[in-house]
């Protein structure tokens, strides 16, 4: 039974750091002194802006950015946006 909670918590503990490498979203300002390392875009069908935010975020890290900056955003019933990386 110790070893299944063992394996729970690490389990936990992972997906918690997972989010901590997450790519994140920057500003023109904080892009300044960043290396810009190509660009990502994403678009879908009635969703909301939030799932954006997501799927750029996964995109940069994929990639291996640290951080993300949308350069172009759509929305309507559907939504298109456009964001440079940065290492």
């Amino acid at each position: 039974m110790n070893m299944k909670s063992t394996v729970v918590a690490a389990s936990l503990l992972s997906m918690l750091s997972f989010g901590a490498f997450a790519a994140t979203s920057i500003n023109a300002e904080q892009a300044q002194n960043l290396q810009p390392m190509g660009s990502v875009s994403v678009s879908q069908v009635g969703s909301a802006p939030m799932d954006m935010h997501q799927m750029l975020s996964k995109k940069a890290e994929e990639q291996g950015a640290s951080s993300y900056r949308i350069t172009e955003a759509r929305s309507g019933d559907a939504w298109h946006a456009t964001a440079e990386l940065y290492k």
